[in-house]
């Protein structure tokens, strides 16, 4: 059902904005021009989560170490819930990305994908070029050394 459908856009959007930097959400949500009205319903708190990982990706999983995540939650005027989580401890970006989740459920959606998300999967794709480039410059060509005819 639809349901399902916006849970994976949730999981992609929630996942780009914790992959931004405060500042540059905050300049990104004030360029909407947006003021909601909202009240927590969790304030931003800082706790560490286990961070797991898999030896060759076919192996057992084990535990890697902790990593620092602040959440927050919070409840629009219309009764609109939004869950913000980020890496580190940054209470404004955990506040900011629950705002814009609870934004991007209603009416408004369009113009902050256009505000907010479009801009940041730009950043993205741009930042996978750069380091697809990079690692196509350090690569040695393997198929030219090894013929060894001429």
């Amino acid at each position: 059902g639809t349901g399902m459908v916006m849970m994976e856009e949730r999981k992609g959007w929630l996942g780009l904005m914790a992959t931004a930097t405060a500042d540059r959400l905050q300049a990104l949500w004030e360029g909407t021009g947006m003021s909601p009205d909202y009240t927590m319903l969790r304030q931003p708190e800082t706790g560490a989560v286990m961070v797991r990982g898999r030896a060759g990706s076919t192996g057992d999983a084990f535990n890697m170490g902790e990593m620092t995540v602040t959440r927050a939650s919070l409840k629009l005027a219309d009764g609109t819930v939004g869950h913000g989580w980020c890496q580190g401890r940054s209470r404004r970006q955990a506040t900011l990305i629950a705002l814009v989740d609870a934004m991007m459920q209603g009416e408004n959606a369009a113009q902050i994908d256009a505000a907010i998300l479009a801009p940041l999967r730009e950043a993205r794709a741009e930042r996978h070029v750069a380091m697809a480039e990079r690692a196509a410059a350090t690569k040695v060509d393997f198929f030219t050394m090894a013929r060894g005819e001429d």
